[in-house]
Parts: C-alpha cells; structure tokens; sequence
C-alpha cells in the first residue's frame, strides 16, 4: 500500500494538477500545468483562447536541458496593487495591480531548481524565469530559450522579418501561414543586418484572432540578456522564442541567482486597450536614480533633416581617408556643405529661441565623418574634437544666452569598444559644455566583428551607456541599439530610442502610409520613440535635387504624430525655412507639449488608424492626434473626455476636402470653435493624412468671443 501511494505521488509530480491564476479583475485566466514532466502554461481571455498550450524551459549547452523530468517543488501566491508616478510620461500616476503566482519547479535526476514567475494583470501576462542559488546550477551557457506560444488558429499578424541588427523594415499584414511565402520580400536592404530564419519575425508583434482578440507579444525588462525574436512553427501555430546569438553563436551566458527578461502577451477585445498597457514599465524595477529632477522632456530642431535628404554634409571635406592623431583637418579643404559651422547653427539657434523649442541637436560637428560609413572602422570618433567651422565655446555662450541648449551627438558607427574607450571623457566633455542630452546612434556592422545589435554583449553595452550617462546627468537618446522594453521606467535618462524605421526612411525611398498606424501597437509598446515627424515639405528633390524621394503623408498628419506617436522627446525635423512658410500650421507644433497627465485612445485599429486624446501636463488643456492609413475615412470623436461645464477653444488642423499624400499633401484647413464636453466632430481624414486638435482651456470669455460653436 505505502509503494501504491509513492507511486501515486510521483505520477502527481510529474503530470502535476494545473494550477490556476486570475487577473484581478477576472477576466484573464492563466493554467499552468506539468506534462509528462514537461512545464506548460496556457491563457484564456474572457474564456477566450488567447494562449493554447505552450511549453516552457531551456537548451544548455554541454549540459542536460531544462526542458522535462520536472517537478512541482511549490507554488507561491500573492497580490500586488500600488500607483507610482513616473519621471516623464503619458500619465501622471500608473496603477501596478496583479495578481501572482511563482511556481518552483526541481528537476529530479539533476536536482536543479528552476522557478517560472507569472503576474497577471487585468490586461494581460507577464512571465520569466528564476534561478535561484544552488549547488548544481551556477554557470551555465543558454543554447536556446524554448519558451512557446501557441497560437489560437491562422491569426492576422502585423510583422516584420527577425534580423539580429536591425528592425528597420516596413510592416506586413498577413495570416500567419503566409509569413514564410513573404518573408524574402520583406527583408529589404540595410546597412547592417543579418536574416533570423524564414519564418521569424520580431516582437512587438501585434495579432489579432479570428473571433476578434487583439493580442501583443514582447518582453520587458531587456537586462544582461539577449533579445527575443519568435519562429514560428507554420503548421501547428507555434511561436517558439530565438534569442540572438554572440559572435561564437550562443545565446547567453548565466550565472545564478540571476533572471529571464519577462516574457508578456497583452490581450483585450478593444484596440486601444493595447495601446493604454503599463504592462511593459511595470515589470521593470523602479527608479534607481534618486535626484531626477534634471530629466526634463525636451522639444527641439536640428541639423540633421538637411543631412539625411543630401543637402548638406556632415563631413567637413571630400576626401578618401582621415585618421584621428594623423589628419591634421585645419589643412584641409571645407566643401561648402559642412552643415554643423557656427553661423549655421546659429541660424537654429535662433529659430529654437523665436519659437519656444528647448533644444538644437547638431550632427556632423567632430571630426571623422569623412570616410567611416560602411568601413568597419574600430578607432572612428574620439567625441570631443570638433570641426575647424565649429565653435564649441562660441556656440555654448550664444545658445545659453538664447536660453537654448545644444544636444550633443555621439555617431559610434557600431564600434562599441571605442566608444567605451572615450566615453568618460566625452560625458565629462558634455558636462563641462553645457550639453544635457545626447543623441548616440550605431550605425554599421557592430566591433567587435562578429556581434550583432541585439546579442548579450551589446545589450550590456546599451545598458552601460545609460547607466554611465545617469553618473554624468546626461539624458540619451539611443539610435539603431536594441528595440526598448520599458527600461526607462528604471532609467528615465533613457529618454528616447529609434530602434524601427523612422522618418529618415522617407527621404531614403519612403515609409508606407499605414506605418504610423502600426508602429504604436508594436515598436512603442516597449518604450518612446524617436520619430523625428513635423516634414511639411514632401518633395524631397526641393532639398536635393538629385533625390527624388516623397514623404508620403499630408501635412495634417504630420502635427497629429506628436500626438499619436507618443516621445518626451519631439523633434521639428523639418528645416527652418520649410516652417517659415506654414506658420500657421506650424503653430500647433509650437503649441503641443512633449509630457502628459493623463491619455486616451479615442479611435484605433491596428493598420487603418489611431486617434488619442492627451491632456498636457500640469495644465487643463488637451490635445487630439489621428494618424490615417492610405483609405480615406471620417473620423468621429466626442469630446466627453473634457471637464464638464467648461469651456475650450478647439483649434482643428485638418486635410481639406481635396487632400491626398501623394498629389495634394499640403492641403489643410484651420478651424476654431467654441467647444465643451458635449461636442462631437465628425472629421475627414485623407489617405495619408488626419488631423491635430488644441483644446486649450477658455480661462476669459471674452477670448471666445466672435468664434462659433460646435
């Protein structure tokens, strides 16, 4: 009788009993379950599938899997529910409300502990791997992460290819069993990356299920790990996680007590429910910076848009090869398109202080731009010397003087060893110049050769830089590095990021009309980006007429960006003498704040349109952004989201009648009307266009005077 028991037990053990976890709310149900000693977890949304059954674990790599023979050694229990305000962000105040379960799991025949943690929130799951401290696994090498993620059926799914060193790619919508037929279409050329498999895509990936789920899988918490892209199994519709390998191809190297990154599936039957989730920054940890009160969001112009069309330069002359030590640059020839001298950057100046902008990022202002772009050139930049043409002190005092701050930037051209080498020497050179922010980026095949963007080692390298910056009270403002996953929740001087195609992209053969309308559901889940909108001239040969790109978008669209695509850190990007002529529009540019108390989505569907409300921090104005695909729609909106009894000033930027991205893109209207909580608008939206709305708040009646009423 006493064997029949013990064998009873043991089968216990292996098959276990699912164990079940609920949202606070209930709606959200997590079963976790051993198979045949095999860790599974499942999902359900509203009794919905939203998860079928996936497994979990690991391949190690000279040493036995942690993938079976499993069993349930505890399971822990608790719930979570407290407010943090964050530094910057679209609320003044997040709710961090969960419930929790920690189940740890003991391999029998190898006696090592692995525990998987799971905190579901009303909006979806978050998950990761623990390994605690113990005698039989400390160092160990990852040959794979196995997590899975089985889908509910041939789902939609907006993607774009898995590539170690970059997302800059255009989305797909496809089913998911068309990925691999389209997967070489997708993968258009860049200039560093490197294919993760036919059908491997990146997150965050947005899905939506047949019986209309909107699903969104990514990972928080990117920390001394490599990131997670998800191949998928296109017969039994099964996302498996590929971590990016190292420069020898594994994919990380552990030493316990130490974690996963957190595994999260964000899940609602509404759209804009995605685009509200916290989940993201309430997995990663706290502030750690305790003095943040030099981490301001920041609105600015820039030498750069001039740059990226082929106006201007960067190098200061045309010729073949420079060295840093050797070339002596006051002996050479300027080629009259060095654009970062000081009499031009003055005109930015200028224009910054006339117009309220904060900041003036310059590019192309140290020496060595001559001959680093696709050379694999370890010692490129030292970051500190500039260009004859450009004077640091000269331009520190005429920008303080304007109350204007100059925005440094650090062109590493992938080399991350030699910026490492210089970097306390040009943080320090920041501080003593008076530059609070930097804008780094990592263009080029990474060195050490043999890394990638998004290995282990280069994440580490990404998280050091801000770290270090913290140490200097710099703000950073990463391009090319490792797609964010709410880390400036921890670091908030991690003020802004690129990492997906930007609006550079449209003076590089252009970005598709739809793309503002998905990237919100995917690449800004993990964190702001750096978008770089507010391009009113759409034909870029009026710049350089040797190109013959066209920005596809009407100008209405591009003030609602600052409102659809979420930053702290908003960019004018187009050039001084473009918004010179719009100045009516370019007001509501001038207008729109970069930090908010509290945000709404008001209209969206992944692919077709987002619109948000935001109310500007601190104040009770608000302000409403739609972006629109290439169909022409009507947007209707009420505005019950105002205080009631009051009374605003709505200032509408819209497409006129006639408006289109590609044969009338600057075709917009201005409307002003005496606004409250009981009005609605019914609003056309053109193919590639929207709208912006200022609701500013009515404090004297006699400004509404002469204005009608909606």
């Amino acid at each position: 009788m006493k064997n029949l028991v013990l064998v009873i037990l043991v089968l216990l053990s292996l098959y276990g009993r699912a164990e079940e976890l609920k949202s606070p709310n209930g709606l959200q149900k997590l079963e976790f379950e051993l198979k045949d000693g095999y860790p599974t977890y499942q999902l359900f949304f509203n009794n919905k599938p939203v998860i079928r059954e996936s497994r979990l674990g690991f391949d190690l790599k000279n040493e036995a899997d942690l993938l079976s023979g499993f069993a349930v050694d505890g399971v822990e229990r608790s719930t979570f529910d407290q407010s943090w305000e964050p530094v910057w962000g679209e609320e003044k105040s997040i709710r961090n409300h969960y419930n929790e379960m920690a189940v740890t799991l003991k391999q029998t025949e190898t006696d090592r502990k692995m525990v998987v943690r799971f905190r579901l929130f009303d909006d979806g799951l978050g998950f990761r791997y623990e390994f605690p401290e113990q005698a039989n696994l400390t160092y160990f090498v990852i040959k794979e992460e196995k997590t899975q993620f089985a889908m509910p059926g041939d789902i939609t799914a907006w993607w774009i290819p898995g590539d170690y060193d970059t997302q800059e790619y255009s989305y797909h919508k496809t089913k998911l069993s068309e990925i691999r037929g389209l997967m070489e279409k997708a993968i258009t050329p860049n200039e560093s990356q490197k294919a993760a498999g036919p059908t491997c895509v990146q997150t965050a990936l947005m899905l939506k299920s047949d019986d209309g789920l909107y699903i969104n899988l990514h990972e928080a918490a990117l920390i001394n790990y490599a990131c997670m892209h998800l191949n998928l199994d296109d017969q039994k519709m099964i996302f498996t996680s590929q971590l990016t390998p190292d420069a020898v191809g594994d994919k990380g190297y552990m030493q316990a007590p130490c974690t996963s990154p957190w595994r999260t599936v964000i899940v609602s039957d509404k759209a804009g429910d995605i685009l509200l989730s916290h989940i993201t920054l309430n997995l990663n940890e706290p502030c750690k910076i305790e003095d943040t009160s030099w981490i301001k969001p920041v609105k600015y112009v820039g030498v750069w848009w001039e740059m990226i069309t082929g106006k201007s330069s960067w190098a200061y002359a045309d010729v073949p090869s420079v060295q840093l030590g050797v070339t002596d640059f006051s002996k050479l020839t300027t080629n009259g398109r060095h654009a970062a001298n000081t009499a031009h950057v003055k005109e930015y100046i200028d224009f910054a202080a006339q117009y309220g902008f904060d900041g003036v990022l310059v590019e192309g202002w140290n020496v060595g731009w001559e001959d680093w772009f696709g050379k694999s050139k370890d010692y490129v930049f030292d970051f500190v010397t500039p260009y004859p043409d450009f004077d640091v002190d000269e331009l520190q005092q005429y920008a303080a003087d304007k109350g204007v701050q100059i925005i440094m930037h650090h062109e590493t051209s992938g080399s991350v060893r030699n910026y490492e080498r210089h970097l306390d020497e040009a943080y320090q050179f920041m501080v003593d110049h008076g530059y609070h922010a930097v804008k780094s980026g990592y263009v080029g095949d990474i060195i050490p050769r043999g890394e990638t963007h998004y290995s282990q080692f280069i994440v580490n390298h990404y998280q050091y830089a801000i770290e270090k910056a913290a140490d200097y009270k710099i703000m950073v403002n990463a391009h090319e590095a490792v797609r964010p996953t709410g880390i400036c929740r921890t670091y908030p001087n991690l003020i802004g990021n690129e990492s997906a195609r930007g609006t550079e992209y449209e003076s590089f053969g252009g970005n598709t009309p739809d793309h503002t309308t998905i990237l919100p559901f995917t690449r800004l889940i993990g964190g702001p980006m750096d978008y770089t909108p507010g391009i009113f001239e759409q034909d870029v040969s009026q710049y350089n007429p040797d190109n013959h790109s066209w920005v596809n978008t009407t100008i209405a669209r591009q003030l609602a960006l600052y409102v659809t695509m979420y930053s702290p850190l908003q960019m004018a990007a187009d050039l001084p003498e473009t918004y010179k002529k719009y100045l009516d529009a370019f007001q509501f540019i001038v207008d729109v704040p970069v930090d908010w108390d509290d945000s709404k989505v008001l209209e969206a569907e992944p692919g077709d349109y987002i619109t948000y409300a935001r109310k500007e921090k601190g104040t009770d104005n608000w302000f409403v952004g739609r972006t629109n695909d290439e169909e022409p729609r009507t947007s209707k909106i009420s505005l019950d989201f105002l205080p009631e009894g009051q009374k605003y000033l709505a200032t509408v930027y819209h497409d006129a009648k006639d408006a289109h991205y590609k044969n009338n893109p600057k075709a917009y209207e201005i409307e002003k009307f005496v606004v409250t909580n009981k009005s609605k608008f019914e609003l056309f939206c053109a193919p590639g266009g929207g709208y912006a709305i200022s609701l500013m708040k009515a404090n004297d009646p006699k400004a509404l005077k002469g204005i009608k009423k909606h």
